[in-house]
Formats: C-alpha cells, structure tokens, sequence
C-alpha cells in the first residue's frame, strides 16, 4: 500500500443505528461493537436506549471473532427491519 493509504475493514466491527421518529416522539440508538477482552475471547458489547441518555448493556461471548462479527451482522438486519439507519 502507499504511504499515507488507509485499507477499509471488510467486516464492520463498531456500527452505530439511530431511528428517530418525531411523530411519535421516538428518538433512539442502537450501538454494536467488537472487542477483545483480558482472556484472549471476543465479545459482542450492545448499547441502546434513549438518544441522550446513557442507555443499557448487554455483553455477548463468542468463541471467535467471526461469530461475533457474523451476530453484529444479523442483529443490524434486524435493526434496519425495524427502522434504523446508520
């Protein structure tokens, strides 16, 4: 690669979703991202709730980084089903 070039990731590793929907006075974000933790596994770490707000957590295992990247990738799917955009 030349200097100065930067390679985008094939596989998204963080992905922040907002569904914003005045009408119903609905403004909410869902955020997925990957990260490794002291013990050598991956973990899949959800956020989501109210925008402005800190939100709730939930922290998934997974044996490799391919599942964790593969249950990020259907979890989206279902969140752009329901409404929100990157």
């Amino acid at each position: 690669m030349p200097d100065g070039a930067v390679q985008l990731e094939v596989f998204p590793t963080c992905l922040h979703l907002r569904r914003i929907d005045s009408a119903r006075n609905m403004r909410r974000f869902y955020r997925l991202s990957i990260q490794r933790d002291l013990f050598g596994g991956v973990s899949l770490v959800r956020v989501w709730g109210r925008i402005g707000t800190r939100g709730r957590q939930l922290v998934e295992a997974h044996d490799d980084e391919g599942q964790a990247i593969t249950a990020l990738m259907k979890l989206a799917q279902e969140k752009r089903r329901r409404g929100y955009e990157p």
